[in-house]
């Protein structure tokens, strides 16, 4: 072996060894039972930084959808509310049944229970009513946006309790939650 081929030898030995060493930075070598369960062993792809909670296990999952959490109900809300989604749901079966899900059937309908409906300054302030009732939200279709015919609904029964309900052509849902942090009684489309 020539000298020039020995060096090389040597300088790509090094090379690789300290590559290496710098992969292996920070990382613990734990043996056994303990370190077999921390580090996930047995389910193949898991990633050790999983937040506990986390719904598609990414990592800062929660953090970034604390926004589509909703707030928790005291259970005097979550009473009232359920009374209130009783009172609901039979007029929003009714429209679905009579083919009327259009915002302004709906809207009638419901201020004809009693409900007024929500109005606010110009600063966003609530000044009264509890009742929103407003057209479904746009959703991506192949390479547009469409708006599906429909109403969705939100009635504030207390400052942690809503009622939320949809109706459009396919079928309708009422249903009870707290308030989201950024859009209130709606839950929020999409993130952020």
């Amino acid at each position: 072996m020539t000298t020039s081929t020995r060096g090389r030898r040597a300088a790509t030995a090094l090379l690789l060894g300290t590559a290496l060493s710098l992969t292996a930075c920070g990382t613990e070598h734990a043996t056994g039972p303990a370190a077999s369960a921390s580090h996930g062993a047995g389910t193949p792809g898991a990633s050790p930084y999983v937040e506990p909670g986390a719904g598609d296990g990414a990592p800062h999952y929660n953090e970034n959808n604390a926004f589509r959490r909703e707030g928790e109900m005291s259970p005097a809300s979550a009473k009232d509310a359920k009374k209130e989604a009783d009172r609901i749901e039979p007029v929003i079966k009714r429209l679905w049944e009579e083919k009327k899900w259009d915002p302004a059937s709906v809207r009638a309908a419901l201020l004809g229970l009693g409900y007024k409906e929500k109005r606010t300054g110009p600063k966003g302030e609530r000044l009264g009513g509890t009742l929103t009732v407003q057209e479904l939200n746009s959703r991506w279709e192949t390479d547009h946006y469409v708006r599906p015919e429909g109403a969705m609904v939100a009635l504030r029964v207390h400052d942690d309790a809503c009622v939320t309900a949809f109706v459009r052509k396919t079928n309708y849902g009422v249903t009870t939650n707290g308030l989201y942090p950024e859009t209130g009684c709606f839950e929020p489309p999409a993130g952020h």
